[in-house]
């Protein structure tokens, strides 16, 4: 603990990660820590949801609508940080896009929109992953083949909802 207290405090964490006004380095420094403690916040918070699809086999319909929820609850969060972020501070860093990759690393280059992009995965991961439970069972997939596909799901995205529609479309034949 006294090393994560000395970590803490050795290096402020920048608003941007371009140099700012030193002014500027406490409400920064705020702000990030308020962005740590809303990321475990949000990382816990989808834990539920995947442990309610694993067991999905015990109450499918009540494990994938209570994964739904979650991922909703995940959405209205990102939606507050989406505004917040938007509407309060200094604005996108300028440059900032989504027309270039340069653009989007700009986009995520303050804590807030850093959680905000984190969140946005949780979210649809999530939502993801109760699609793959809700449609195992139309799709003559057995929970044992689901899990390996949640669990990539959960980690890995696209590479778990890749490995799902595989497996779906090898058994629907």
């Amino acid at each position: 603990m006294e090393t994560n207290l000395k970590r803490r405090s050795a290096a402020p964490v920048p608003r941007r990660l371009t140099s700012q006004p030193a002014s500027a380095s406490v409400i920064a420094m705020d702000t990030a820590l308020d962005s740590e403690r809303f990321f475990s916040l949000a990382s816990a918070a989808v834990l539920p949801g995947w442990l309610a699809l694993v067991l999905a086999p015990l109450r499918r319909p009540l494990a994938v609508a209570a994964a739904r929820w979650l991922a909703a609850l995940l959405c209205g969060f990102y939606l507050t940080m989406l505004v917040t972020g938007l509407t309060g501070g200094h604005g996108p860093a300028p440059g900032a896009s989504f027309n270039s990759l340069a653009g989007v690393r700009l986009l995520l280059s303050t804590p807030e929109a850093l959680l905000a992009g984190w969140v946005h995965y949780l979210a649809f991961d999530l939502f993801v992953g109760a699609w793959e439970a809700a449609d195992a069972p139309q799709s003559n997939v057995p929970h044992w083949l689901l899990l390996p596909c949640l669990v990539l799901t959960f980690v890995a995205g696209p590479t778990g909802l890749l490995l799902y529609l595989v497996i779906r479309a090898t058994r629907q034949r």
